[in-house]
């Protein structure tokens, strides 16, 4: 039987929708969780929702950036109800089923799952992950890079006493491709801290130290987190653009700006500011295009 260039294009075209309208239910989907993660906190069903949509996404076999994108803000919501539920334990292997490779996963879970396990005290458990992630090759193109490395200093390496390694990573592949001259020099100034207060009895360095690699003031956090927010926003919402969805782009600015600003799993009472700016985003919504959807009903 002939099949005419015609019924491929038609076949092709077929199949691109569907998968356009899949994408569109995912991230309606993705929405509504980020939606009951802040206003009802029920952190349990939050999970299983965010398992169930990283499966339909695994079973689908969406490789598109898109969907990439879709998955690490499932992932992300999933980290941290596990966290509000006490169960942070769970987190580093959920994500790594979601993965067929530790190095596949992307640059902002990676950080996540550092700082989680650091505010625990179990930053050794990301250890080995992230040295791996650090080592491939093709990471070095993405642009969380630097950040992870920074992470994998401060949070890691260097509180736990790694010193050699974390010498090894500074001067070595990884350090070169990523830091500055006067930024490694930082670095290893750090390190010789570091080892200054673990053996006291060693003369101190001369000179005073310039830390460009330690935690950035709160100003340039907020600074990096616009960033982030508007970047993931821009990507996440930028082929579905319209009005409609401008209330999803502050939604899911609020709640980026919570899960990366707010690590601890704290009381609910923390949850209050989050709430009255989500009423506030509702009120200006109704305010500002109520009439026209009344207009266009």
């Amino acid at each position: 039987m002939n099949i005419s260039p015609n019924s491929n294009l038609a076949s092709g075209s077929a199949i691109s929708t569907s998968q356009s309208s899949t994408m569109n239910v995912m991230l309606s989907l993705l929405e509504s969780v980020a939606e009951q993660f802040i206003l009802n906190k029920d952190f349990e069903t939050v999970f299983e929702s965010c398992d169930r949509a990283l499966q339909t996404l695994t079973n689908g076999e969406h490789e598109d950036e898109m969907s990439e994108d879709i998955k690490t803000g499932f992932c992300i919501l999933g980290i941290q109800a596990l966290a509000e539920l006490n169960e942070w334990r769970r987190a580093l292997p959920w994500v790594l089923q979601q993965y067929d490779y530790q190095e596949k996963i992307p640059a902002k879970i990676i950080q996540m799952c550092i700082l989680l396990y650091s505010k625990v005290g179990e930053a050794a458990v990301m250890m080995d992950v992230t040295s791996v992630w650090l080592h491939c090759v093709e990471n070095n193109r993405t642009s969380g890079f630097a950040t992870v490395m920074e992470l994998y200093l401060l949070h890691i390496l260097i509180p736990l006493g790694h010193l050699e390694e974390a010498r090894e990573l500074i001067q070595g592949r990884v350090g070169s491709c990523t830091l500055t001259e006067e930024q490694r020099h930082t670095a290893l100034d750090i390190v010789e801290e570091k080892e200054l207060q673990n053996n006291p009895a060693q003369k101190p360095s001369s000179g005073s130290t310039t830390c460009l690699l330690r935690p950035k003031p709160q100003g340039a956090i907020l600074h990096r987190l616009g960033a982030i927010i508007k970047h993931l926003c821009k990507k996440l919402l930028g082929p579905f653009s319209g009005t409609s969805h401008l209330y999803k782009a502050l939604v899911f600015a609020v709640l980026l700006y919570m899960l990366f600003i707010r690590m601890d799993p704290a009381l609910p009472s923390s949850f209050m500011w989050i709430s009255k700016l989500h009423q506030l985003i509702r009120q200006m919504w109704t305010a500002l295009f109520g009439p026209y959807h009344r207009v266009t009903k």
